[in-house]
């Protein structure tokens, strides 16, 4: 069981919610697939090392300051020994590795991802050594992806190609390690340290008149939803939800999106708009948040 688990990325959140409600660019478009894409290779690299019987502590996505630099963990194992730090990429396809380049065949150049991982090494050092913590670092990039070829792959660099992944894990499980207090201590110190939204998103520029509102389907993320009875119905796949939950579930995308808005009635009234009677909103409302002010000043959070 992970000590910190992974939750889906802030960014990843409002960018697909943007995606169902308007049109993006291109750019905006590859992002989101790439965001999704990562943040799938992470969760598949969580589901091998939740398996482990080693002791240590699992402290998965961290983002970190030291010198007023940013820096982003995967994922990071704790032991008695050493930390464990892996920067997970789930890319896929054929590349080739020459002169400390990563090419994505034929001829595409990409980010050299040792690079990065050099980084977040470097910085996680300077962080831990702030407290006097002197555990030694072992740093790896994991190649999750079961059709991603490495021609030319070098012995001497810190790489865990997708055929290597799990005999590495059964060596983690065969060395010994006993966690103590201190242990404890720094992986508590780690997720204090934690930032929970990073402030270099990249979402396009849109305000609420730019995107489209009612309630979509749970399963297809149609907008062709209709309120019958207790349930949201979906007229394309058939879909059936509670009419709370789904209504719950657009309060908060509306937070999403709009964190600067009141919730009111009349709000996500307007933003539901299949949900016909301000009643049953207040009503769905009255149940879920915390009413602040009275009147028409009332508001939820």
């Amino acid at each position: 069981m992970p000590y910190k688990t992974r939750t889906k990325p802030v960014e990843l959140q409002q960018l697909s919610s943007l995606d169902t409600r308007m049109t993006l660019s291109s750019k905006d478009k590859q992002h989101l697939i790439n965001l999704t894409k990562g943040y799938e290779g992470e969760v598949q690299f969580d589901s091998l090392t939740e398996k482990l019987t080693w002791d240590c502590f699992i402290l998965n996505d961290l983002l970190l300051k030291v010198n007023n630099t940013l820096f982003q963990i995967d994922s990071l194992l704790i032991s008695s020994r050493k930390i464990h730090l892996f920067e997970v990429k789930n890319f896929e396809e054929d590349y080739n590795y020459e002169a400390d380049k990563f090419i994505k065949l034929p001829q595409y150049e990409i980010t050299n991802p040792l690079h990065q991982l050099s980084r977040s090494e470097s910085l996680l050092r300077q962080l831990l050594l702030k407290d006097k913590i002197n555990l030694p670092i072992d740093a790896s990039l994991v190649f999750i992806n079961p059709e991603f070829t490495l021609y030319q792959a070098p012995l001497d660099k810190p790489m865990i190609l997708p055929t290597q992944i799990k005999n590495y894990l059964n060596k983690l499980n065969s060395t010994p390690s006993h966690l103590n207090e201190k242990h404890k201590w720094i992986a508590d110190k780690l997720i204090s340290l934690h930032i929970e939204d990073s402030p270099y998103k990249q979402l396009p520029s849109y305000t609420y008149g730019d995107v489209r509102k009612g309630i979509t389907c749970l399963a297809c993320k149609s907008f062709s939803t209709a309120v019958e009875g207790r349930k949201l119905v979906c007229k394309e796949c058939e879909h059936e939800e509670i009419v709370e939950m789904a209504v719950v579930r657009a309060v908060e995308e509306f937070k999403l999106l709009f964190p600067e808005h009141k919730i009111t009635t009349r709000s996500i009234q307007e933003w539901c708009q299949v949900v016909k009677y301000q009643k049953r909103i207040r009503k769905i409302l009255d149940d879920n948040y915390t009413k602040k002010g009275t009147n028409r000043w009332a508001y939820y959070e």
